[in-house]
């Protein structure tokens, strides 16, 4: 495992030991929501599902289609305030 890995993997592990894993994704699901992005990947997914035929999508191609897009709506204030609080977890947890 390289460096960068073993520290990701050390950072993960802390997040969780600690809970604030958790916390942090409760934290990004109601951002989402607030925001309007589950409505608006809710309205994709219907729209995919319209133009390929019910019969014809699996989950799997769902999943494939609507996954660069939901990446691509997640506010930039959404994810910079989830970056400013792993910045400050890791802070305060300087012996990682």
């Amino acid at each position: 495992m390289n460096k960068d890995a073993q520290l990701r993997a050390t950072i993960n592990q802390k997040l969780i030991e600690t809970g604030e894993r958790e916390r942090l994704k409760e934290l990004f699901r109601a951002k989402l929501t607030e925001c309007g992005w589950k409505d608006q990947l809710k309205a994709h997914c219907k729209d995919v599902i319209r133009e390929k035929g019910l019969e014809h999508v699996t989950v799997d191609d769902l999943v494939a289609e609507i996954t660069p897009k939901g990446r691509a709506l997640v506010p930039d204030s959404v994810k910079k305030e989830l970056l400013q609080r792993i910045r400050t977890f890791l802070s305060q947890h300087a012996s990682l």
